[in-house]
């Protein structure tokens, strides 16, 4: 039995893929959310028309704020972290 190489472009995507999942499970849980509602927030805007990106939405209490850039930090070395894998191959 021959062992296949992995397709890296689909590993690489698929860490990628999980990373977002594992960030908007960190933030439901952490900020005792439903997925909906985090969706609802995520696209909440001021007002009506175009969104301004360059501001915050005020939807977000400043704990919250405080604590989904934590999480993302934290999710974010979880995938720094185990994509050595990809920079440094056997």
């Amino acid at each position: 039995m021959s062992k296949e190489t992995p397709n890296l472009l689909f590993s690489i995507h698929e860490k990628f893929s999980g990373m977002a999942a594992l960030f908007r499970e960190r933030v439901c849980q952490d900020c005792n959310w439903s997925t909906p509602t985090f969706y609802r927030k995520m696209r909440a805007k001021e007002g009506r028309g175009v969104a301004d990106k360059t501001k915050q939405s005020s939807f977000l209490s400043s704990a919250e704020k405080k604590r989904i850039v934590e999480i993302m930090d934290e999710v974010y070395n979880i995938f720094w972290k185990s994509a050595i894998k990809f920079r440094n191959p056997k």
